[in-house]
């Protein structure tokens, strides 16, 4: 096992959690606490959702999830350097196809073509867009875009996603489609993911946990266990128990936990 800094994250090869906050803070240059000490473990094949207001902090801890925020307190240990970061835009080069946008992560970390292809195939085919490979991103609706960008997402095989807001742009219907495909993948890939969102049904959702955010400065208020997470069968969800959460979280944040 490797130490930590304050400003680093820990790289390990082991067990359980997949990632793991410890005290984790941030505070920047200007003396602006973004995230107070914020402790949380994500186990491998699991969701957790983080919810609240803007400004809590959600994004700054993905992103030193990610490492692309250096922490300024705590210990934050990441089992794996195999992580993808899908944002709410779909990003994609608007002069490459979709089969060229899905293979270029690989390909920007060196992997050969006849290996970097296959995978961008399974990929392809997995969100339900084979037909579309040659299609450039003008030619595609929303909800294909962000198919675009899972499937980027998932050619790498990570072991962790990291998801800020993918879904915010999109309209109701294509939302809900797009939040069954993610679960799909879930099972299809078990990988662990974080899920920031502001809709409470959204985390509610996809999450086996959601972490409720609180903000000025950035705290977790709570963390909550799903009574009917997704599972690997696709078991029908306790659609009232869901709901009953979805209400305790939506009177936490409008009671105050800001």
């Amino acid at each position: 096992m490797t130490t930590a800094t304050l400003a680093d994250v820990v790289v390990e090869e082991t067990a359980k959690p997949l990632i793991e906050f410890s005290r984790v803070e941030k505070t920047y240059s200007n003396g602006f606490q973004a995230v107070t000490p914020f402790d949380l473990s994500v186990d491998r094949g699991e969701i957790v959702s983080l919810v609240g207001p803007s400004g809590c902090g959600k994004t700054t801890v993905i992103r030193m999830a990610a490492g692309l925020s250096k922490i300024t307190g705590g210990t934050l240990t990441r089992r794996t350097d195999e992580l993808a970061y899908v944002f709410q835009d779909p990003t994609l080069l608007a002069w490459r196809n979709v089969r060229s946008n899905v293979e270029l992560v690989a390909k920007l970390k060196g992997v050969d073509k006849e290996t970097r292809r296959a995978a961008a195939t399974r990929a392809i085919e997995t969100v339900g867009l084979s037909a579309f490979e040659k299609a450039l991103p003008r030619q595609l609706s929303g909800g294909m875009k962000m198919r675009v960008s899972l499937a980027r997402a998932i050619t790498g095989s990570p072991d962790l996603l990291l998801m800020d807001e993918p879904f915010a742009a999109l309209d109701e219907f294509t939302r809900a489609t797009m939040q069954r495909e993610l679960l799909r993948l879930w099972r299809a890939n078990d990988f662990s993911a974080m899920f920031i969102t502001h809709s409470i049904s959204e985390a509610v959702t996809l999450g086996h946990r959601v972490v409720v955010m609180a903000s000025k400065p950035g705290r977790i208020a709570a963390v909550l266990t799903s009574p009917s997470p997704p599972d690997k069968g696709d078991t029908p969800r306790d659609e009232q128990a869901l709901a009953e959460l979805s209400s305790e979280i939506s009177a936490m944040l409008a009671g105050g936990e800001r």
